[in-house]
């Protein structure tokens, strides 16, 4: 082997870049990468814009599990009574839920439905998912939210805490006058 490819190949594995294995006489003599020492790799420069870039889109990554834990906390309340004001954790109006739910994930939403209307992102409804919020209206009065929990049967489920009398519970959508909000990042 020419020796100015041996001296690429030894700065390469020097640096982290290059991982051969040992062959012959050098497997006996050369440590295994186990016990070896780690040497740390090469960090390449990125530009301002590629830093921007991969920061903006650990925050969208992190607020998507935000919003995900979301749904998985309100799942859990399932069969916890509705009580109107009460915002948990053994009894929810509808807006409690959510708050609570929010809450828990490290979110903030706004205490009344028609407030977490106005604080979220309004997204159209083909690019709802798991874990967005549907608000429901009479007019221009928003009066009930519930959080998207995917599709059955062609019906989009929510999870909500219905009204008094009614435990938080999963249900289809059963009017057409609601729209989508979203916490995820856009």
């Amino acid at each position: 082997m020419p020796n100015f490819i041996r001296i690429t190949m030894a700065t390469a594995t020097a640096f982290g870049a290059l991982a051969l294995a040992p062959t012959g006489a050098q497997a006996a003599t050369t440590p295994t990468a186990a016990s070896a020492s780690v040497v740390p790799a090469v960090h390449l420069r990125l530009t301002k814009h590629q830093r921007k870039v991969r920061i903006e889109h650990r925050r969208r990554v992190r607020r998507s599990h935000e919003v995900t834990r979301a749904l998985r906390v309100a799942a859990r309340q399932q069969g916890d009574p509705y009580r109107y004001g009460a915002t948990g954790p053994n009894a929810f109006d509808c807006s409690g839920l959510m708050l609570y739910s929010f809450r828990a994930a490290g979110l903030h939403l706004p205490r009344t439905a028609a407030a977490q209307a106005g604080a979220v992102r309004h997204i159209p409804r083909s690019r709802m998912r798991v874990g967005d919020l549907v608000f429901f209206t009479s007019g221009s009065h928003v009066y009930h939210v519930g959080i998207f929990d995917g599709w059955s049967h062609g019906a989009r489920i929510i999870i909500h805490a219905p009204y008094t009398g009614a435990r938080v519970r999963k249900e289809a959508i059963w009017t057409n006058s609601w729209f989508a909000g979203t916490e995820r990042l856009a």
